[in-house]
């Protein structure tokens, strides 16, 4: 029920980090659960049985000038909540704005809910894939775990394997395709993920804890899929095949980062009168343009580019031969703005 012990070791190595006090003191529970919205699930599951969530919203309002953080705001939510609230945040390339607070900010946070006793449960997807060194990447999670006494269930992790793609693939993939290899993983089955992964005050809690995630999958779905497991454990543990991996990954996320500053640069040598650094300053696989429902429709009904209503782009779908267009196109639909 608690899926590959060895994908789990690995894992665990990977979120926080190949020396951790945490793992050698054996205080983490964390066991294999079914895709992103699975694990969420049984955390959800597992809070339920063991209220420790008594009122969540979820919200998430970029700034309309910055396209970015409204920082002010979020801090003045964390302090006003309901000690002992529940907060959902993502450790690095967020979903769907690609929006992250700084080093700075993550410190801040981490305080104010320490001081809250807030409970944090990380949605760590994008590891590695945000700025190409996973290490960078969990530096969230790392500030949460240095800057704060734990309690027993701060912080919760979860921790899926969205970048095990080959990198050649990845500029020929539209949004569709890439959303739907990321659900396959690198197999015919559901791709495997930690979590969650729940960080308690000893070996015995964690015991415990674990025991409680194993009896709440038993009768969600039994047993994850093994063989994306073994795909993951296999990797992560032989040197030779890990240096490879991260060199793959390094080498996606260097292509998105370098195809956000090409975008900004085609936009800006065509005379906009907006600013697009958001677009440069924004990481991970989507970015917040800002772009109205209005200005959305034209690119769909005049230029066949397709993204949601919000403005959300996908920058996996850019390429060096169509970011020319797509810059030509944004200019278009925006220039009068």
């Amino acid at each position: 029920m608690g899926g590959s012990v060895k994908m789990v070791e690995e894992t665990l190595k990977l979120a926080y980090g190949e020396n951790s006090d945490l793992i050698n003191d054996k205080r983490i529970a964390a066991v294999q659960a079914l895709s992103g919205t699975g694990a969420c699930r049984l955390f959800a599951d597992f809070q339920k049985r063991f209220p420790l969530i008594r009122k969540y919203t979820f919200q998430f309002q970029p700034g309309p000038k910055t396209k970015g953080l409204d920082f002010a705001s979020l801090m003045d939510d964390i302090k006003n909540a309901p000690n002992g609230s529940f907060f959902l945040l993502h450790a690095c390339a967020h979903n769907p704005t690609g929006v992250d607070p700084t080093e700075e900010q993550w410190k801040e946070i981490s305080y104010q809910m320490k001081v809250k006793g807030h409970f944090a449960f990380f949605d760590m997807a994008y590891q590695g894939f945000a700025s190409g060194d996973p290490e960078r990447d969990a530096k969230s999670i790392r500030i949460f775990l240095g800057g704060r006494s734990l309690d027993w269930m701060c912080p919760i992790i979860c921790k899926e394997y969205g970048t095990l793609w080959p990198k050649n693939w990845l500029p020929q993939l539209n949004f569709d395709l890439l959303s739907s290899l990321d659900e396959m993983q690198i197999s015919t089955e559901q791709k495997p993920i930690l979590s969650p992964d729940v960080v308690c005050e000893d070996e015995k809690q964690a015991v415990a804890v674990k025991s409680q995630l194993q009896q709440l999958a038993r009768p969600m779905y039994s047993n994850p899929p093994v063989h994306g497991a073994l795909i993951v454990s296999t990797i992560l543990g032989d040197p030779d095949l890990k240096n490879l991996w991260l060199k793959e990954v390094k080498g996606m996320a260097d292509r998105i980062i370098g195809m956000r500053t090409t975008l900004r640069d085609n936009l800006e040598k065509l005379g906009s009168p907006l600013s697009w650094e958001h677009i440069t300053k924004q990481i991970g696989m989507f970015c917040y343009s800002g772009m109205t429902p209005e200005q959305v429709d034209r690119l769909t009904n005049e230029f066949h580019i397709y993204m949601t209503l919000n403005g959300r782009i996908s920058m996996a779908g850019v390429t060096t031969g169509n970011v020319g267009y797509l810059a030509n196109a944004i200019h278009e639909v925006t220039k009068s703005a």
